[in-house]
């Protein structure tokens, strides 16, 4: 199981959001490429990026550090959501070396958008689902919609996405614990694999997912928790490859 840090970026700061609110975040460093730089030292084989402005602007916004830490890391496979709305953003983040381009919103307002990535970068596309209360949630998460995460997701078993992010929107940034249970739920009802996200808070957290990874859970990002220390990535990477 991959264990992924999250560097969600706002005016080019690295930030962290409470249930999604841009007016309730927390800023943790002004200088994203050094914190990226950080987690590599510490173990970390996989990078999860946000434009958050990009998220609620439909356009890349923080491209440029983005493009800086891929040029900083060029051998790390990094993940990157918000904002990608067209095929062309999609390729420039891939030319820039990007290995993961993510898709929310679009993946709910134009599904095709997801099958037309998937035909032109073949192994590349990550399909982000949000929901609350097992409903999916999109524009940033400040829009709800009538479709369910497991209907959604079943929309691209086949379309050649190479994994789903599931996010529960209730418990992000909150520090309550993982949602395991709607995690592998999820994960064991398509045949793609699943990327847990949010309320991940310490150890406990790890433990119970790597249990549960042969649901089909084949990650999981970490936010808050590495940023306030109730999680060591080393000490958490460390468990993962011994088990």
């Amino acid at each position: 199981m991959n264990l992924i840090p999250a560097i969600d970026l706002k005016q080019g700061q690295c930030v962290r959001l409470r249930q999604g609110r841009m007016e309730d975040s927390t800023v943790f460093s002004d200088d994203p490429v050094a914190m990226a730089t950080k987690w590599v030292s510490q173990g970390c084989k996989r990078l999860h990026l946000v434009d958050l402005d990009g998220a609620f602007e439909g356009e890349p916004v923080n491209a440029d550090i983005i493009e800086a830490i891929s040029a900083a890391h060029p051998e790390l496979p990094i993940q990157i959501g918000g904002g990608i709305r067209t095929v062309e953003t999609a390729s420039a983040y891939i030319e820039a070396g990007v290995s993961y381009v993510i898709i929310g919103t679009q993946a709910v307002k134009n599904p095709g958008f997801v099958t037309e990535l998937c035909l032109e970068f073949p192994g590349k596309v990550i399909v982000g689902i949000d929901a609350k209360d097992g409903m999916v949630a999109v524009q940033g998460w400040a829009e709800s919609s009538d479709l369910s995460a497991q209907n959604l997701a079943k929309k691209f078993e086949d379309q050649g996405v190479s994994s789903i992010v599931y996010t529960d929107i209730s418990r992000d940034g909150m520090m309550q614990g993982v949602n395991v249970e709607a995690t592998s739920q999820l994960a064991s009802a398509i045949n793609i694999p699943v990327i847990a996200s949010g309320g991940v808070t310490d150890m406990n957290d790890i433990i119970r997912l790597n249990e549960a990874k042969n649901s089909g859970i084949e990650g999981v990002i970490i936010g808050r928790a590495l940023y306030e220390g109730t999680i060591s990535l080393e000490q958490a990477q460390q468990y993962i490859d011994q088990n």
